[in-house]
């Protein structure tokens, strides 16, 4: 391994990652952000897993959160602090989500996404989230639209293969301890 391999931890989120959570929530959406509040009722919400994930030094970089209903996960956000972002950190939390996603049976991946999000579209594209339609004036802050998007059956061939693929490669670049 290469000393250029960055080392980040994930882990199920916490109370106590709450307050670092926000800071960065509220770098990644301005005034419109999530409240503490809000963080703290998905943490009691028996269907929500949240993530947090730590640098190298143990400092809050980014987190994200799913919704597991049934044979489905809605990813609800991944944001990554400003100061971490291209580390594939963002990349990183979202292979965990799957790694769930398979543990847990659930089928199938959604989300929404701002149209004008290009970085993060392109991540999901790359891991075979497709387009299914827009919402339109879906966020409040702007009126901005939403792009929907989903995975296929993740359990079919096409996609375990991609995943696979796409996991060795982020593992060349980042190592990942849960």
């Amino acid at each position: 391994m290469s000393n250029s391999i960055n080392s980040v931890t994930i882990k199920r989120m916490s109370p106590e990652d709450i307050d670092g959570v926000i800071e960065i929530e509220a770098k990644a959406y301005g005034p419109h952000h999530w409240s503490k509040d809000s963080f703290l009722q998905e943490l009691n919400n028996e269907l929500a897993w949240y993530y947090s994930l730590f640098d190298e030094k143990g400092k809050l970089a980014a987190y994200a959160g799913t919704w597991h209903i049934l044979e489905e996960a809605h990813i609800t956000n991944i944001a990554v602090d400003s100061d971490y972002r291209r580390r594939g950190y963002g990349e990183a939390l979202l292979k965990h989500i799957l790694d769930d996603c398979y543990k847990e049976m659930i089928k199938y991946l959604t989300l929404e996404v701002r149209v004008s999000n290009k970085a993060a579209i392109g991540l999901y594209k790359k891991y075979g989230f497709t387009s299914f339609g827009i919402r339109k004036k879906y966020y409040q802050d702007n009126d901005e639209d939403a792009m929907i998007m989903w995975t296929k059956n993740i359990f079919y061939d096409e996609f375990k293969i991609l995943f696979e693929q796409k996991s060795k490669q982020l593992e060349e670049k980042i190592l990942i301890n849960v």
